[in-house]
């Protein structure tokens, strides 16, 4: 089935509101601009740093299905080893969607199966700081992501959705977003979809506005990082 045609339904969780998506992609845009002068420095230090420190590509670039399920190329720093085999982390990430690995409310934290050796000294700073995600700017200002949204899942997670995961497409990706500041790495799929779908029901610029502080004081606070 070609994802490219995959489009849901007109959104169910929350009524389409052209003035508050219009005004979205205004402050999307304007607070990207207005961060550039400190963006584009950062982002040729991230660049030369990771060249210097590892071979292989500086951008990691990923599909990902967004808005409607439509397929996009997200970019990201790389900062794991070049040319790794990811057979184990595509199983882990299908499993993980499936619920069957960790259990949030019995107080089991989920992390990513990566080990420190396939990270490179680049990558761990860049994660532990979230650089690694400044690159999603320009997937911002291409109007595939936003600011603040559910995160984008890769093609293969997408395939194990259940039916009212697709909820979380029904608004564009982001780069930061509810479940990101509520637990990060330390919840189950099915708990990062309904925080998504919380936002869905309560989205408003007053609320972007407040994930975006928390993210970061999650940031500077290293809390939840990968």
């Amino acid at each position: 089935m070609d994802l490219d045609l995959v489009i849901i339904n007109q959104p169910r969780v929350f009524p389409y509101r052209r003035g508050y998506q219009v005004a979205k992609r205004v402050v999307d845009v304007a607070l990207c601009l207005l961060v550039m002068p400190l963006a584009l420095p950062l982002l040729a230090i991230c660049a030369l740093a990771i060249r210097l420190d590892s071979p292989g590509p500086v951008l990691f670039v990923q599909e990902r299905v967004g808005k409607g399920g439509r397929r996009f190329r997200m970019y990201k720093f790389r900062t794991m080893q070049h040319n790794l085999d990811d057979s184990y982390h595509r199983a882990f990430l299908k499993a993980f969607v499936n619920g069957q690995i960790g259990d949030d409310e019995n107080g089991g934290a989920i992390y990513k199966p990566i080990q420190t050796s396939q990270v490179t000294r680049v990558g761990r700073i860049l994660r532990k700081i979230s650089l690694d995600e400044l690159p999603q700017l320009i997937n911002v200002l291409r109007g595939e992501m936003s600011l603040i949204g559910p995160r984008p899942n890769v093609l293969w997670e997408f395939e194990e959705y259940k039916g009212w995961h697709n909820e979380r497409l029904e608004v564009l990706p982001g780069i930061t977003g509810l479940a990101q500041v509520r637990g990060r790495s330390g919840l189950t799929f099915d708990s990062i979809v309904k925080y998504d779908i919380e936002y869905i029901e309560r989205r408003s610029l007053a609320l972007d506005l407040k994930i975006l502080w928390w993210t970061l004081l999650s940031v500077c606070l290293g809390r939840g990082a990968e």
